[in-house]
């Protein structure tokens, strides 16, 4: 073998392989994966306890261990005669493991001797263990602290930068006063939640208010299911998504939700004044009725941090070695961190990982990991969007593309024997402009007595993604394709989404066919695996077009508006069972073809065969769902949409009573009908607000497995069962829905994960994960490409409607470009006017201009570029126009002389 030549040491100039034990490679991944670092072994005893301790560590040594280019190895030391130990008595497994490290870089050492080479090849042990370091040099090993080594590497200085501040969280920096309680130890936590004195949760932080978060506690106590954590002492440390535990105040210390918008403005770390005055703000006197069970964080239970994309916060201090940090998620707090290239920082964005938060600093400690460009930059900011929202997004391994089919590919004989040959149908699809992954295709055509069959054909993508490979692993770690602004980043390979399985026009594909007979009624439902032509590819307006041409009678047209005619009656159908119609503002950029920057942004508008497409995959998705049901009752993948709790409605029926209107929300059907009900004459827009703000109050539809819940109900739908079948190449819920109902049919043969509820379960839980980071991702993206709009744009006045009213602003929609925003009363270096809230309204009160719910107003927008990080769309109040006291007095007394 050969040694890789790896960077030049000046504590060990020769040729030398490390070796790390498990708390190096657990707290100095981010140093491992550096492209420097090579020749590599890591022990099995190492990987073990890794696995063990930390999943996201763990998947990323075994990518490195992977990576030919990084010349990592991994050594199976228990299952080698001359490398296994016994575990001593009284000895603990940790430092049973320790001196099984040990025990192996010695043999490595002896092993390597046998290579005649002109040099001798030591092997390094590398630990921040003192002990395990003392009793290695004992026994005559060449032990470093990891630190000792990155810093004799003298050709690579930037590495320093990535070493993590390895120390007890508890642990103190020197100087400054304690400001936060000690965190209760995990084992009296765990006592505490047995008996019921402290309650564990999920701790999500306020994006709106840094001062302020909530848990959402674990388990099925409906009661205090969600506890308000207020003030920085409370929040104790917990960072957005760890798992805590939190003790409950008492009643009389219970606070409501905070309506004020509080942004951390970046002052001294040590000014802990300045925060105590804005905890004063949060508390002002509510209606008990708003009162919340209100708790403060005791301990961690569960770390849940990941790497933060940001930039550093610029230093007054020139030469400064330590620096704040500002994630780009507003939940997390800044981070403090060293380095020596904050000149060359300047302006980029960087990732950056936590290693502890000491009880005497105001942030956590934490150490740079990668540069990732300038910020503003169209690649940077996407890589960042993605990062963040935690988006799969790397190019497919070989590994992956290995399974894909062999091109040129083609139908075989042998596959026909087991399909319907419906390629003689006149199938077509409809579809956005530009789509390239048509999963679903539509039939329609009389079959006599009046009777039409409709086919809803969609793609057979399991037929190409077969269980357990590594691209159907692929496929379920990424869950869902992504749609950004200006790309997609796919789920399964091109060749699968945009070839094989895209049903595009006038190509022989492989099918799954819901054959659906109807006369107003559903007469008879089958499904099969078929082969199909489709003799048009057609985007929404092209189908419009044709069903509404007085002289095209061609037989796609007539198939396309029987399906327009029959979904119309299908969609009363759903409504009159309750079924909502609501409304969410959706925009569409139109790029510039050479540099890809929006030129225009409009609202989208949908036409009738939006519907028509929507009503036959949501028939198929049901009639699916009830098959593989009745087919496996316990292992259905199935989606449900639970009923919101009644106080989710409160802030929609306030601002229809403002409007002299009721909305009764006692049923989805109510809720429908006194939406339909809610129609202003002189307002003609105050429907589509008030449909806006339901799907509000609305809570997020989720995957399931059957046999873990007994609650099947889609509200919004009002279908009693529901499922996602109809797009398997962007999800992959679908895939599985694909592969229980090609079983129920007798179509596939099963395997053992499909019918595993506990695996179907935790799948749905990624699926779910997943499906909600897709949705933030995308609408990142088009905020990021609002702001490139606005960019050129200068200020622009606008019509906006009032959707919510805070205690200090009020949020705005600009219907024109779908575009949300807040207005701020209170300005930096500007009297604050006089301001009144109403919760009750809802309304607030500025001087003497009073703004309600849904009001119109006409606002400024501009790009606020000042915090390049944070760039945001500002909006400035034009009419009404607010004057404080003192100037309307002054136009009084000009008007009166």
């Amino acid at each position: 073998f050969t040694l890789e030549n790896g960077p030049a040491s000046s504590l060990c100039p020769g040729p030398h392989f490390l070796l790390p034990d498990t708390n190096l490679l657990l707290h100095q991944i981010d140093i491992l994966e550096d492209p420097v670092i090579k020749n590599v072994i890591v022990l099995q005893t190492v990987l073990q306890e890794v696995r063990h301790r930390s999943a996201p560590v763990y998947k990323r040594i075994r990518d490195v261990i992977q990576n030919p280019e990084k010349h990592f190895y991994s050594f199976t030391n228990e299952h080698h005669r001359e490398t296994y130990i016994e575990q001593n008595r009284g000895e603990s497994s940790n430092d049973r493991n320790d001196r099984a490290i040990r025990v192996a870089v010695k043999w490595y050492n002896e092993h390597l001797k046998k290579i005649e080479d002109e040099e001798k090849i030591q092997v390094i042990l590398l630990t921040n263990d003192r002990t395990n370091k003392e009793k290695a040099l004992e026994e005559g090993i060449t032990a470093y602290t990891c630190e000792e080594y990155i810093k004799s590497l003298t050709a690579n200085p930037e590495l320093v930068d990535r070493l993590a501040c390895v120390s007890d969280e508890g642990k103190e920096i020197e100087g400054g006063k304690v400001i936060f309680p000690e965190h209760i130890p995990l084992s009296k936590l765990q006592q505490g939640i047995k008996s019921g004195i402290y309650l564990q949760g999920t701790y999500r932080a306020n994006r709106e208010n840094y001062l302020e978060a909530t848990v959402w506690v674990h388990g099925d106590a409906e009661e205090n299911k969600e506890i308000i954590i207020q003030g920085l002492k409370h929040l104790n440390r917990a960072i957005h998504e760890d798992v805590v535990a939190v003790e409950l105040l008492a009643k009389d210390e219970w606070v409501a939700p905070s309506s004020v918008v509080l942004q951390d403005d970046g002052q001294n770390e040590e000014d802990i004044e300045n925060e105590e005055e804005k905890e004063n703000i949060l508390k002002t006197s509510v209606n008990k009725d708003m009162l919340r069970p209100t708790g403060r964080v005791v301990g961690i239970i569960k770390r849940n941090w990941r790497p933060y994309c940001g930039m550093l916060s610029k230093s007054q201090i020139k030469e400064a070695r330590r620096h704040l940090f500002t994630p780009a998620d507003r939940r997390i707090p800044r981070i403090r961190i060293e380095t020596r290239q904050a000149d060359t920082l300047e302006g980029q964005r960087i990732i950056v990982a936590i290693d502890g938060w000491p009880r005497n600093s105001r942030y956590p400690n934490g150490h740079f990991v990668k540069n990732l460009g300038s910020a503003g930059d169209k690649e940077t900011e996407t890589e960042v969007l993605l990062l963040e929202h935690d988006v799969p997004h790397q190019a497919f391994s070989q590994a992956v593309l290995s399974f894909l089919p062999k091109m040129p590919w083609s139908i075989t004989e042998e596959d026909m024997k087991h399909r319907e040959d419906l390629r003689h149908l006149t199938v077509c699809s409809v579809d956005p402009p530009g789509c390239t992954d048509i999963d679903d295709a539509l039939h329609c055509r009389e079959i006599g007595n009046g009777n039409l069959e409709v086919g809803v054909h969609i793609a057979d993508v399991s037929h190409f993604i077969r269980p357990g490979n590594a691209l159907d692993e692929e496929s379920v770690k990424r869950g869902t394709t992504v749609y950004l602004c200006e790309k997609r980043i796919d789920m399964v390979p091109e060749l699968l989404s945009s070839n094989l399985c895209s049903l595009r026009s006038n190509v022989d594909r492989y099918m799954y066919m819901i054959h659906t007979l109807i006369l107003a009624e559903i007469l008879k439902t089958r499904f099969t695996k078929s082969i199909i032509n489709s003799k048009a590819s057609l985007t929404y307006a092209e189908a419009q077009m044709r069903i509404d041409s007085a002289t095209m009678n061609d037989d796609i047209t007539i198939s396309l508006r029987g399906l327009n005619k029959l979904a119309k009656i299908l969609k009363k159908k759903r409504i009159d069972n309750g079924a909502l119609t609501l409304a969410s503002p959706e925009v569409r950029f139109h790029m510039d073809s050479e540099t890809h920057d929006p030129i225009d942004l409009q609202t989208k508008e949908l036409k009738e065969t939006n519907s028509m497409v929507e009503e036959f995959m949501l028939l198929a998705n049901i009639s699916v769902a009830q098959k593989i049901y009745d087919e496996f009752p316990e292992f259905a993948l199935l989606r449900k949409h639970p009923a919101p709790p009644p106080s989710n409605y409160d802030i929609l029926v306030k601002a229809a009573k403002s409007k002299n209107l009721e909305i009764k929300t006692d049923s989805a059907k109510a809720l429908a009908e006194s939406l339909d009900k809610a129609e202003s004459p002189t307002f003609p827009y105050l429907n589509t607000l008030l449909r806006i703000l339901t799907t509000r109050c609305m809570m997020q539809a989720v995957y399931f497995c059957s046999g873990m819940d007994n609650d099947f109900h889609h509200y919004g739908l009002a279908s009693p069962i529901y499922t996602h079948f109809t797009s398997p190449i962007r999800r992959y819920a679908d895939i599985i829905v694909h592969r229980l109902l090609a079983v129920a049919i007798g179509a596939d043969s099963t395997y053992p994960e499909l019918t595993d509820k506990h695996k179907l379960a935790e799948m749905c839980k990624n699926l779910n994960y997943r499906h909600k980071m897709a949705q933030y991702a995308q609408r990142a993206s088009v905020a990021f490409h609002t702001q490139l709009f606005f960019k050129t744009k200068g200020v622009v006045n606008e019509d906006a409607y009032i959707l919510f009213v805070r205690k200090n602003a009020i949020v705005v929609l600009i219907p024109k470009y779908g575009l949300e925003g807040t207005v701020f009363f209170e300005e930096k270096d500007k009297p604050t006017p006089k301001l009144e809230y109403n919760s009750e309204v809802p309304s607030l009160t500025v001087e003497d201009t009073t703004f309600h719910v849904f009001d119109k107003v006409k606002v400024n927008i501009m790009l606020d570029d000042s915090n390049i990080q944070h760039q945001k769309m500002r909006m400035v109040l034009v009419e009404p126009k607010v004057r404080p006291k003192i100037l309307r007095t002054m136009l009084s007394f000009k008007e009166k002389t």
